[in-house]
């Protein structure tokens, strides 16, 4: 049987002194997860708006790709499927201190 489903992410940027704040916001239908990202400007480098807006918009979905992962791990476990033992992989992308 085929299942289809929707999500939608709505993603709000500002920008002030030359740090830029998202806050992207996951609607499944059923629940709302909110994730939160940051970039700054070196006050050495060219003010470009769209990269702190990209780096800011992609360390908030990041943000909200964690906690899918954290939830669907718990029901993994819940079902008694839990993550496989072993050292873990570094994540992928940079991390939310380079910001």
């Amino acid at each position: 049987m085929t299942h289809t489903l929707e999500w939608k992410v709505r993603v709000a940027l500002s920008e002030e002194d030359g740090t830029t704040r998202a806050e992207a916001v996951l609607d499944t239908g059923s629940e709302k997860l909110v994730g939160h990202g940051v970039a700054r400007c070196n006050p050495q480098d060219v003010d470009v708006p769209v990269i702190g807006e990209e780096l800011a918009a992609s360390r908030a979905m990041k943000d909200i790709a964690a906690q899918l992962m954290k939830a669907a791990d718990q029901e993994l476990e819940t079902v008694g499927a839990g993550p496989a033992s072993g050292p873990l992989t570094p994540p992928y992308a940079w991390s939310d201190t380079t910001a």
